[in-house]
């Protein structure tokens, strides 16, 4: 199936797709024996492969009440928006520039690998279960956490002022048509770096570290602006400030850090990862 056709609703979602007329609302959690660690619980997908949250629409946190507006043109903060997209463009063809094209896929199973080198583990469906359907459920919560002030706010984004190459050209249509800010992309990526630097506390800084560089991904791509990422950053933090309160999600975080310690125990020195590009891209 072509990537576009089986991508269309969540780069809607997260910042990458046809507009909606509003967000999907995900079904309530249905609760599941925390006992049974060994398999995720059977769950709905809302269309096209995007699970159900944990977070009800009522329990997400607001974006509109929690951001403030973006920078407004002739501001010293869009001043410093254009500064950072001008910057980025140097990368372009790069190493960093290549690894920004990667982390722009937010379509398993390919998005479970982008904190493969900083955690150092595989995270797939067959070895680690409990945690990819954590992390697929997550990027529900936390890319519809973005949603109420994108559609406020509508704000264009950094391609169509400098009119520069974006580094996923094939979503490019879609892109023009949806809106900047926040970043649902860094949304998801932060609350990833923040809920597996739980999970896996020895890798803390190389977790939280990736995740600050996934943000920088979307200015790098040229499709975000510098305060739409810092915006996202916070959606992030708001998105697992709220998912702690979820006993459904902390039973699930428990059992996925079960999983990663045993699986750590087994093969410790086996991630079998190529970490080249990262490297490569993220080197200081």
């Amino acid at each position: 199936m072509p990537r576009l056709e089986i991508s269309l609703l969540i780069l809607a979602l997260l910042g990458g797709g046809l507009p909606l007329s509003g967000p999907v609302q995900a079904a309530e959690p249905a609760p599941h024996c925390e006992s049974n660690v060994g398999s995720p619980p059977v769950l709905k997908e809302l269309k096209r492969g995007l699970l159900e949250g944990y977070l009800a629409q009522d329990a997400r946190p607001d974006s509109l009440k929690l951001l403030d507006p973006p920078p407004s043109p002739g501001s010293a903060a869009f001043a410093l928006d254009e500064a950072v997209a001008q910057a980025t463009l140097a990368v372009q063809g790069g190493a960093r520039w290549q690894l920004a094209a990667r982390d722009a896929d937010l379509h398993f199973p390919a998005a479970a690998g982008i904190f493969a080198c900083a955690s150092g583990i595989r995270i797939s469906e067959e070895e680690t279960p409990r945690l990819y359907t954590l992390l697929r459920r997550t990027l529900t919560d936390a890319g519809l956490a973005t949603y109420k002030a994108k559609e406020h706010y509508q704000r264009r984004r950094p391609f169509l002022n400098n009119e520069q190459p974006i580094c996923s050209p094939d979503d490019q249509v879609e892109l023009t048509t949806d809106w900047s800010y926040p970043s649902g992309h860094t949304s998801v990526g932060w609350a990833w770096a923040l809920i597996l630097s739980e999970i896996i506390p020895n890798r803390q800084d190389q977790i939280l570290q990736r995740g600050r560089e996934y943000g920088k991904s979307r200015n790098v791509c040229n499709v975000h602006w510098h305060s739409d990422v810092q915006a996202g950053l916070l959606m992030g933090s708001a998105t697992v400030a709220q998912l702690q309160a979820n006993p459904v999600f902390r039973a699930d975080l428990r059992a996925a850090a079960a999983e990663v310690k045993a699986q750590q125990t087994l093969n410790p020195n086996a991630n079998g990862v190529d970490c080249a590009l990262d490297q490569k891209a993220l080197r200081p």
